[in-house]
């Protein structure tokens, strides 16, 4: 996984950070889902109105129909089960130019957006965050998704959120500086940022 994210990466660029999420913060937040009441109040519902059918002949039949009112449960539990695989594949890397990540459980995502793309740069804690001391570094993109919302990626669950924040806001704010105010192009009196970006 961290091989194919690399492939991207042009060979001009430098990767400033690469790692994964925080292996127990990740399966805690994949196991306390907000489906989880829902799952849990779902089965016990289904399962107590299964038992009191008496009729055999007409358990065999609900069977089949239960099997299919208990959806939630089985996308609950089907999350669980492989968020294993989930992690596996999940990796993160920025380089001076852009942000790398990729996710999938079975059908590989890979998302690559440049600090020129990037429109906001956010952090936020959960409770699981705050318990394991990692972070989420939430990247809004000018890039209209589904529903006509930004695309959002999600550089989640890492230790070292603090330093990668600033990294990534740093390096947005240079590229846009840069771009809005070439040096090249800046006449005496206006020094514009001073950034340092030499891309």
């Amino acid at each position: 996984m961290k091989n194919e994210l690399k492939m991207m990466i042009g060979s001009e660029e430098t990767i400033l950070y690469e790692g994964k999420p925080d292996k127990k913060c990740f399966l805690f937040e994949s196991i306390f889902h907000p489906l989880l009441p829902v799952a849990i109040i779902w089965a016990i519902f289904d399962l107590s109105f299964f038992n009191q059918m008496g009729i055999v002949g007409m358990r065999t039949f609900l069977i089949p129909f239960m099997l299919l009112h208990m959806m939630p449960v089985w996308i609950y539990l089907f999350g669980v089960i492989f968020s294993i695989r989930k992690y596996q594949n999940t990796y993160y890397i920025v380089t001076d130019h852009a942000v790398y990540l990729s996710s999938g459980i079975f059908a590989m995502q890979f998302a690559a957006k440049t600090f020129a793309e990037l429109s906001r740069i956010d952090l936020h804690r959960g409770i699981f965050d705050q318990l394991f001391h990692v972070g989420d570094i939430v990247i809004t993109t000018d890039q209209i998704g589904k529903r006509n919302m930004p695309v959002v990626l999600t550089i989640g669950s890492i230790a070292n959120y603090a330093e990668v924040y600033q990294l990534v806001k740093k390096l947005q704010k240079d590229i846009y500086s840069d771009v809005m105010y070439p040096n090249d192009l800046r006449p005496e009196e206006n020094h514009g940022y001073r950034t340092k970006y030499k891309g």
